[in-house]
């Protein structure tokens, strides 16, 4: 057992990070927790959604200046150490980039699977952190390589006989799925309507997200105080995303706060005696370490 908590999350491009978990994150480095992000891609298909940064010369260079973009947000919300996985960014099926042998979507798994159990034992993590199994609601081809990739990882890196190249064995206590609550989402709609903001969803699309498959909310964090984090690194990424987005940052201070500021997970493998509803990621884990 290591002597301080450790917490891995894997994501898929550069913002990923900052759009899903970041607060659960800036709290646990906080609390003197080391976290580490492995970005899997490099976002090089990235749309430019801040008119403010849709310039030819960034047009022309996005690779780097989405990798700059995530060193800044990756500090904003205090991760210890940035791995990237080195893969091109998919992009939607039926695209070019999405025929291209060195993109994500098409990496062999097993030399995928390697790259992240090589971090994993030798961060040695108690808990990771990667994308739910179930993507209805948002199916781009590397958050689905991500939940794979992160998946095989978790169980090849207990295994000693798995990658013996790539270091000791370690098995990490627990996995969660980072999740985006339909309840949640659709609750922030409803209140986005109510106060004339421009909702980004048609009916069909929340009917649809209502109808959609995801796995259930077993851990919820209440991530009050850090909340600012998530946005301050969100506009850290400023192809990625507008300042004046309603969609980010439309509501109300006081709107949110009605809201709550939660970050909601999914308990999917675990090896300690911790037992849903939580509220700690490292809930079971901390009896056997010390920060």
């Amino acid at each position: 057992m290591s002597d301080r908590l450790c917490l891995l999350t894997v994501h898929a491009h550069p913002d990923d990070e900052s759009s899903k978990g970041a607060s659960t994150v800036a709290m646990y480095h906080a609390e003197g927790a080391r976290c580490v992000l492995v970005c899997c891609t490099g976002g090089e298909e990235g749309d430019i959604l801040n008119p403010a940064m849709d310039r030819p010369d960034v047009r022309a260079d996005l690779a780097r200046v989405r990798r700059e973009e995530l060193t800044r947000a990756a500090g904003i919300i205090g991760y210890d150490e940035v791995v990237w996985l080195g893969y091109r960014d998919s992009g939607m099926p039926g695209t070019p980039a999405n025929e291209r042998p060195d993109c994500f979507a098409r990496a062999e798994l097993a030399e995928a699977t390697e790259r992240l159990v090589r971090v994993v034992r030798r961060e040695r993590p108690q808990v990771m952190a990667i994308y739910p199994a179930e993507q209805t609601m948002y199916p781009h081809p590397d958050h689905i390589r991500a939940h794979e990739v992160g998946l095989a990882a978790f169980r090849a890196a207990g295994d000693p006989g798995a990658f013996p190249e790539a270091g000791p064995a370690w098995r990490p206590d627990k996995l969660y799925y980072m999740l985006w609550s339909k309840k949640r989402q659709i609750t922030m709609a409803k209140l986005m309507k109510e106060r004339g903001i421009e909702v980004p969803w048609s009916d069909e699309r929340l009917e649809a997200m209502l109808a959609a498959p995801q796995e259930e909310v077993t851990t919820e964090l209440d991530v009050s105080a850090w909340a600012h984090i998530r946005d301050e690194a969100l506009k850290a990424h400023a192809t990625q995303v507008d300042p004046a987005s309603p969609f980010w940052f439309g509501l109300p201070e006081d709107v949110k706060a009605e809201l709550g500021h939660w970050d909601d997970y999914h308990l999917a493998h675990n090896a300690t005696s911790s037992r849903p509803p939580e509220d700690d990621l490292f809930a079971g884990v901390r009896q056997r370490a010390m920060l």
